[in-house]
């Protein structure tokens, strides 16, 4: 029920298709333009998100136009530049820098929305953990409690670990609709380390079958729909992790944290804010 995804040049074409067999309610895509180049899709029955990563750009949404999208030289320099998009609307993206990129987030969604402006200003940090549990990290959550109302169940936020220090933990997972203590969604990581070299550790596994472990390197990408899924990094080296949620039934993410690992909870600042954040 996982699946990674080595990196490479995906020439504009999407890593995670729609109706993937792993996470068939997402989507994801990296476009690289240059200056001048242009990008155009429309996504059936998806509602996306274009997170400019790195250059600057023109957005259009079924005409409603978005100019000078993408403030940061890199992933590293500041908080994203995005634009939403709904439901079957069609989008231009047309690079005003070279070496531009962009990640297009996507999920399923019946119900279409009107298209909106997400600066860095509106996106919203949580720090978690410290440096003695090995546990720090910020999560910049792009499109999160801002979507409420305007948005289906796509959830789409930038984690940024400190060298030798695990995310996702303590484990938790989120493949069951059991309110009010789990509800199922799919997710996709997509990692990057600083300096480039760098390289994690990403598990996956479930109770009373065989646990599951991959390394990772930048650009690489992991989608899952099943499991607890704690992700570590090598010492000397950050890591970036582009994240992506679609909720199967609703839009509130909520954790099950695995029961013998739960009393961490209160050894870890945070935990509860960062809960809060995703419901």
């Amino acid at each position: 029920m996982n699946q990674l995804i080595r990196a490479n040049d995906n020439r504009n074409k999407p890593i995670i298709e729609c109706n993937n067999p792993i996470v068939p309610h997402s989507y994801f895509n990296l476009v690289r333009l240059d200056h001048g180049q242009r990008y155009e899709y429309r996504l059936e029955n998806h509602e996306t998100i274009s997170v400019v990563l790195q250059g600057n750009c023109d957005i259009q949404v079924n005409g409603s136009r978005y100019e000078g999208v993408g403030l940061r030289k890199d992933i590293w320099s500041g908080k994203a530049d995005s634009v939403y998009a709904g439901t079957d609307d069609e989008v231009m993206i047309e690079a005003r820098q070279d070496n531009t990129e962009i990640a297009i987030a996507g999920g399923t969604c019946e119900t279409h929305y009107e298209s909106f402006r997400i600066p860095p200003q509106a996106v919203d940090p949580v720090e978690v953990g410290s440096g003695a549990t090995k546990s720090h990290r910020r999560i910049f959550h792009i499109l999160g409690h801002n979507g409420e109302g305007r948005a289906g169940n796509l959830l789409v936020s930038e984690l940024y670990c400190e060298e030798g220090c695990w995310s996702g933990y303590p484990p938790h997972k989120h493949d069951e609709e059991k309110p009010p203590e789990e509800s199922e969604f799919e997710e996709t990581y997509h990692y990057r380390f600083n300096p480039d070299n760098g390289f994690g550790g990403q598990f996956c596994y479930r109770d009373g079958k065989v646990a599951e472990g991959y390394l990772t390197r930048s650009g690489d990408t992991f989608c899952f729909s099943k499991g607890y899924h704690p992700t570590v990094t090598s010492p000397g080296h950050s890591e970036y992790i582009f994240t992506i949620l679609v909720g199967i039934n609703q839009r509130s993410l909520v954790q099950n944290f695995e029961e013998k690992y739960r009393y961490m909870m209160d050894r870890i600042p945070g935990i509860d804010t960062m809960i809060d954040k995703f419901k």
